[in-house]
């Protein structure tokens, strides 16, 4: 396994509201554990936000007493939720922040992984396959037939997540379990990245990079950015 992780502030923001973590080594009874947070909610909100989410997250996973890599992430997530919820209700310049949150843990040929909001994982193998759902108001419009795929990233609308952690006191994550090879590439990323590159370019990045991850990730950003990086940029990419 080959990783590398980047996040970075973009071009017209004045900070970093994304929080990474990225351990080839095990956590708790995970081998290895991957977490991208997209914080909302204002400069201190956000970044407490997702901070709070990962390091609490991180913090559940170590401690568990669940066995099955789902049942690990709900209970996680359920702790992390709980602890920005009542960190917002506890300080007014809080209220109201929320988070992102994408993560994955792979097992032997499985990789298992969890979401909430529009942060995403794809894999690659013979094309770009997008795993995660986000939780937004433009895919709810193309599956509901009112827009089509391609017009999520230009539409006015993009930036309005319908599920955040944080937000309320209970929150429903989306698990997934899918099928891991040789020369796989995971990518987790903000949509600092997505909002920014189609999925095409994102993938031609990638196979262009494929002996260097820290290439690709790097490469990444930097398109995202020269696109006009309007938001901040996160990646972690996963060579199996």
């Amino acid at each position: 396994m080959k990783t590398f992780s980047i996040t970075d502030m973009g071009r017209l923001r004045t900070s970093n509201q994304d929080w990474l973590f990225c351990e080839e080594q095990p956590v708790g009874v995970f081998p290895n554990l991957f977490l991208v947070a997209d914080g909302m909610g204002g400069h201190r909100a956000g970044d407490t936000a997702s901070r709070t989410c990962i390091e609490a997250l991180v913090d559940q996973i170590r401690k568990t007493d669940k066995v099955t890599p789902v049942s690990v992430f709900e209970q996680a997530v359920d702790t992390a939720n709980r602890c920005v919820f009542h960190l917002s209700e506890e300080h007014i310049e809080l209220r109201g922040m929320g988070t992102t949150l994408v993560g994955v843990t792979i097992v032997d040929d499985t990789a298992f992984i969890v979401n909430i909001g529009d942060s995403r994982l794809y894999r690659l193998r013979e094309k770009i396959q997008q795993i995660t759902v986000d939780h937004s108001l433009v895919e709810e419009l193309v599956q509901s037939g009112e827009i089509k795929k391609e017009e999520m990233r230009t539409h006015p609308k993009k930036n309005i997540i319908t599920r955040a952690l944080g937000t309320t006191e209970y929150v429903r994550p989306d698990c997934f379990e899918i099928d891991v090879q040789a020369g796989d590439v995971l990518l987790l990323c903000s949509d600092g990245l997505s909002n920014m590159v189609d999925d095409d370019l994102i993938e031609k990045i990638v196979r262009d990079n494929d002996t260097s991850m820290e290439a690709a990730g790097k490469i990444l950003v930097e398109q995202a950015n020269e696109a006009g990086g309007k938001d901040n940029i996160s990646v972690i990419l996963i060579q199996i």
